[in-house]
C-alpha cells in the first residue's frame, strides 16, 4: 500500500489520527460535521421524522369493540388486586384534566383507585374544582390540596402514601390509558407474576391524531443505558415500592428514569406488554422556559444513569449525544488490558487480506492484541507470499486448517484452540477497520460478566449499512436490521446510533471472552456456511448472557467477496440443509419471537416499519 510521503500529507495523516484516537474529540467533531452538512434543523427533523409513524386518529388507536369490552370487565382473576393510579397536578387546563380522569373511569377492570394530588397556584383553582365534583362522583378518586411549593416527585411520594393498592401505576397530567390498560397489566400479573410491568406508548397532538408510536422491546439493560426507552406506562408492586424506595427530588426533572433504573434492577419479574396502552399529550414547548426546563431534564437524566451505574460498582463516564435529545452515551472504564486474539479465517484474495490486516495495525489504538490467520486450503503463490511477509510481525501468527473444502465453524473453532487471548475477535478477512478504537469500544461491554458477545457497526464502502445487528425471524430465519440504510440515517427511536441489546450480531465482527465461547461449545460445526454466529448467539443467550451491539466501533465489510454469493446449486443445496435444520433446532426461538424486535415491526422489511 503505497502512500504520499510529503510533509503536508504526513502532517494530516497525524493530525487526522490524532483526532481519531481522542474518542471524544473525533465524536463532537463528527457530530458537529455532520450538523454542518445537514444543519441544526435538519438533522433534529430527521431524528424526528424517523420516530414517527402515519399519522393515525386517537379515537382508533382508543377503540375497544362491545364485545372485548364485555369480555373484560366480566373477566375474574386469579387474584384480587387493586391497582392505584397515582398523578400530580401542577396548573392542568381543566379540558385535559377531564379527559384524563375519564380515561380512568372507562378501564374495564374496576378494581382501581386514582389518587391526585394537586400543586396548582391559585389563579387554577378550578382544577380543585373538577377534582372535588369527581370525588363525590366515584369514591374511587381521591384528592388532595397542597397549597406550598413542592417538587413533582414529592407530589408523587405524597399520592403513594394516599393509596392503598396492591400495584400502583403512574399517569402523568393530561394523559389517556387505554380503556383495557389495567385488564392487560392484571393479566401478566396474575398470568407471570410481574412486579414490574410496562407497555408500549404514543403520542397524540392537540387535534387528537397519534403521531409517533413506540413499540419498544422486552427489557433490555444496555438500551435502557443509552436511553430511557420504558417511559410510560409503568406499573409495580407495593412490595417493589417498598423495596426499592420513593421517588428522589434530586431527580425531580427525571424522576422516572430514575425510578426504573433502580427498580428494574431489583425487580423479580419484568414484563413488557407489546401493546399501545399509553397516550401522551403533546404540549407546546417552544418558549424559552420550556427550552431551559427540557435542559434541566437531560441533566437530571444523565446524574440519574450516572448514579444507576455508581452505585452498582460500574466505574463509567456518561455524556449525552450530541443531536439526540436525551440519549446517551456510556464509556465504561477498562477493569484491565487482557491480550485480545483476533481471528481471521483466509483463503487466497492475498490483496484483500493485506487491506485488511494493514487497517488493523495502521488503526488500532488497543496495544494488547494477536492476529492469528487460519489458513484454508490457498493455491495461489501471492498469498502464501504475503503470509511470509506477515510472518515477519511478531503479533502475527498463521496456521493452517487442514480440513477439506469449507466449514467457516470448524475453522474458527480450529483458530481458537491456538490463541492465547482471553478475548476473541472474529473478523472476515474483507473487513477494514475504521475506528481506531474499535477494540476499547468492544471491550468495554464483554469485560462484563453479563455479556456474552458484543458486535461493530458495519458498512458497505459506498456507506451504507451492512450490519447493525442481527433481528430473529426478519426475512425468514434471522435478517440485519437497517440493512442498505444510509450512513447518516438516525433510525427508528436513534437505534442507528446507540448501543443496545440485540439478539444476534454477525461474527464478521464480533468480540467474545474465550471462556464463554467454549462454555458454549463454540460454532456448531453442522453449519459450516449459514447461521453459525446466529446458532451461536442463541446459545450464548440461552446460558442467560446478554449480546451487546455498539455503534462505536466501525468497520467496512466487503460481504461475501472472498465466497462468493449463494448462486451456485450446490451452495443453495447447502443453505436450505443449513435452513431446515436451524428451524429445527430452535424451533421454540422462532415461535416466541426476537424479545428485542417489537412484535408489532413486521418481519418482511429491514427497518421498523410498522405492521
Amino acid at each position: 500500500m503505497s502512500k504520499d510521503n510529503s510533509p503536508l500529507s504526513i502532517f494530516t495523516w497525524r493530525l487526522i489520527n490524532h483526532i481519531r484516537r481522542n474518542r471524544r474529540l473525533y465524536f463532537v467533531i463528527k457530530s458537529l460535521l455532520s450538523i454542518r452538512k445537514q444543519g441544526i434543523k435538519k438533522s433534529f427533523n430527521d431524528f424526528i421524522a424517523n420516530m414517527k409513524g402515519n399519522d393515525i386518529p386517537l379515537e382508533t388507536c382508543l377503540f375497544l369493540s362491545k364485545q372485548d369490552t364485555k369480555l373484560q370487565k366480566t373477566m375474574i382473576f386469579s387474584r384480587r388486586i387493586r391497582i392505584s393510579i397515582v398523578t400530580s397536578i401542577f396548573n392542568i387546563p381543566e379540558k385535559h384534566l377531564k379527559e384524563m380522569i375519564e380515561s380512568v373511569l372507562a378501564q374495564t377492570y374496576g378494581n382501581w383507585e386514582l389518587c391526585l394530588v394537586d400543586g396548582s397556584d391559585k389563579r387554577h383553582m378550578g382544577v380543585k374544582h373538577i377534582c372535588k365534583t369527581y370525588t363525590q362522583k366515584d369514591n374511587r378518586i381521591k384528592y388532595r390540596k397542597y397549597d406550598r411549593n413542592i417538587k413533582k416527585s414529592e407530589r408523587l411520594n405524597k399520592a403513594i402514601e394516599m393509596s392503598t393498592g396492591d400495584y400502583i401505576a403512574l399517569l402523568d397530567q393530561g394523559d389517556l390509558l387505554h380503556p383495557g390498560a389495567l385488564y392487560e397489566i392484571m393479566r401478566v400479573i396474575c398470568r407471570e407474576g410481574a412486579d414490574f410491568i410496562y407497555s408500549d406508548e404514543a403520542n397524540f397532538s392537540g387535534n387528537n391524531i397519534v403521531t409517533f408510536r413506540h413499540h419498544k422491546p422486552d427489557f433490555a439493560i444496555d438500551t435502557l443505558c443509552s436511553h430511557n426507552y420504558i417511559g410510560h406506562a409503568i406499573a409495580f408492586s407495593r412490595k417493589l415500592f417498598e423495596k426499592a424506595g420513593t421517588f428522589r427530588s434530586d431527580f425531580d426533572k427525571s424522576y422516572d428514569y430514575d425510578l426504573i433504573l433502580r427498580y428494574t434492577n431489583i425487580a423479580k419479574k419484568i414484563v413488557h406488554i407489546p401493546k399501545l396502552l399509553y397516550f401522551n399529550r403533546e404540549l407546546d414547548r417552544k418558549t424559552v422556559s420550556d427550552i431551559g426546563t427540557r435542559m434541566e431534564s437531560i441533566s437530571a437524566a444523565e446524574k440519574a444513569l450516572s448514579d444507576y451505574l455508581n452505585k452498582h460498582k460500574k466505574t463509567a463516564r456518561v455524556e449525552s449525544i450530541i443531536g439526540l435529545p436525551r440519549f446517551f452515551r456510556v464509556y465504561y472504564e477498562l477493569n484491565e488490558k487482557p491480550l485480545i486474539s483476533i481471528i481471521i479465517p483466509n483463503k487466497d484474495n492475498a490483496s484483500m487480506l493485506q487491506n485488511c490486516i494493514f487497517s488493523i495495525l495502521e488503526k488500532t489504538t488497543y496495544p494488547n492484541y494477536e492476529i492469528i490467520i487460519v489458513e484454508n486450503n490457498s493455491s495461489e503463490d501471492s498469498t502464501f507470499a504475503l503470509y511470509k511477509e506477515l510472518s515477519r510481525n511478531i503479533n502475527i501468527r498463521i496456521i493452517t486448517w487442514k480440513g477439506k473444502g469449507f466449514n467457516f465453524s470448524e475453522i474458527c473453532n480450529f483458530g481458537v484452540q491456538q490463541s492465547n487471548g482471553q478475548h476473541i475477535i472474529f473478523l472476515n478477512n474483507d473487513v477494514l477497520i475504521i475506528s481506531p478504537y474499535w477494540i476499547e469500544e468492544m471491550l468495554m461491554y464483554d469485560q462484563r460478566d453479563d455479556v456474552g458477545a458484543v458486535g461493530a457497526k458495519l458498512y458497505y464502502l459506498n456507506g451504507s449499512i451492512q450490519h447493525a445487528g442481527v433481528v430473529l425471524g426478519l426475512g425468514d430465519i434471522a435478517g440485519h436490521v437497517f440493512h442498505g440504510a444510509s450512513h447518516d440515517t438516525v433510525g427508528y427511536m436513534g437505534k442507528l446510533q446507540i448501543v443496545q441489546n440485540m439478539s444476534v450480531v454477525t461474527a464478521a465482527c464480533m468480540m467474545i471472552k474465550k471462556k464463554v465461547f467454549n462454555d458454549v461449545e463454540q460454532f456448531s460445526t453442522e453449519f459450516p456456511n449459514s447461521f453459525n454466529d446466529v446458532d451461536l448467539c442463541l446459545k450464548i443467550r440461552k446460558a442467560g448472557l446478554l449480546i451487546v451491539w455498539t455503534p462505536y466501533a466501525e468497520a467496512y465489510h466487503i460481504e461475501s467477496r472472498s465466497r462468493g454469493y449463494n448462486t451456485t446449486s450446490s451452495k443453495k443445496h447447502s443453505l436450505a440443509m443449513e435452513t431446515d435444520l436451524f428451524k429445527v433446532k430452535w424451533e421454540e426461538e422462532l415461535e416466541k419471537g426476537d424479545p428485542y424486535y417489537n412484535c408489532n415491526f413486521t418481519l418482511d422489511r429491514m427497518a421498523y416499519t410498522f405492521r
